[in-house]
């Protein structure tokens, strides 16, 4: 006969405590999870109805206009009025105002002002990229917390507990993929923008300190 040690049945009732009681938060996670998830595909379909195409055609135009300058003057007047977005200009205004920096120095802001934007966008994208990676995790919890329970009911004939079970479980792994499948859109979308995006400012900024260099 096998006899339990009793140490081992506190460490299993401590693990099924700390099991089941994770239930709720999981919960509340995934709800909070779907909406986000929601206003984040709403604020995606709104930029990209205000999002600005930049051309390699217009990126081709705007370098040969800066190339051909003859004044600081017009080099303003060329970025703000460029078909670009306002952060890029932002950045290609501060590095023309440098212009009385030393060479090196001019091109370590330049170089710093993009680090500072690319971050910038990358906390963006990180918002997505978490819910992409735990909603899904934490739908497989939603799915196995509740089960535990499901079957020990089913062992004592309670066919209607384990049919609850068998809901939260199947509608947490639902929510949980579902909004970790936007996330991973979202994400994918925007990345692919916001490179673009930091390619043309560096692209821009480029010609800016070569042609304040000359």
């Amino acid at each position: 006969m096998v006899t339990t040690i009793p140490g081992s049945e506190i460490l299993t009732s401590g693990l099924n405590m700390i099991s089941q009681s994770l239930q709720v938060p999981v919960i509340i996670f995934l709800v909070i999870f779907a909406f986000f998830a929601v206003v984040t595909l709403g604020s995606l379909i709104a930029e990209y109805t205000s999002r600005k195409k930049v051309s390699p055609d217009l990126l081709e135009k705007l370098i040969y206009s800066i190339s051909r300058a003859d004044s600081v003057e017009e080099l303003m007047s060329i970025i703000k009025n460029a078909g670009i977005y306002e952060n890029q200009k932002v950045i290609l205004v501060k590095i023309l105002r440098a212009d009385s920096l030393p060479n090196k120095t001019r091109e370590t802001l330049a170089r710093k002002l993009i680090e500072f934007e690319e971050t910038e966008l990358g906390k963006t994208i990180e918002k997505t990229d978490i819910i992409t990676r735990i909603g899904p995790t934490l739908g497989l919890m939603g799915t196995l917390i509740p089960m535990g329970p499901g079957l020990a009911a089913l062992g004592a004939g309670d066919v209607n507990t384990l049919a609850n079970a068998i809901i939260v479980a199947f509608d947490t792994t639902v929510v949980g993929i579902g909004a970790g499948a936007v996330g991973y859109f979202v994400s994918k979308i925007r990345r692919r923008w916001y490179e673009e995006d930091l390619s043309n400012s560096d692209a821009l900024a480029d010609a800016l300190l070569d042609k304040l260099n000359r």
